[in-house]
């Protein structure tokens, strides 16, 4: 089916005058648990539990890292 390239009206499913600027801003500076994986570990831990049990058995062998935010690099 051709679209009328005459006919400027916007689908609704497109029309976002209702939305709200900001409306998880507050939730979101509250904090975010998302990390983003480099691809070659995104192939073994493909979601969180497993991420998670990973984690755990790491802590649990080594214990718990040291204090402090670190930089990427």
């Amino acid at each position: 089916m051709k679209e009328n390239p005459d006919n400027d009206e916007m689908r609704p499913e497109y029309d976002l005058r209702g939305g709200v600027r900001g409306k998880y801003y507050k939730r979101y500076k509250q904090g975010t648990n998302v990390v983003l994986l480099e691809p070659d570990l995104a192939k073994v831990f493909r979601d969180s539990a497993t991420v998670n049990e990973a984690l755990r058995q790491y802590l649990s062998e080594h214990g718990s890292p040291p204090n402090g935010p670190k930089t990427g690099g």
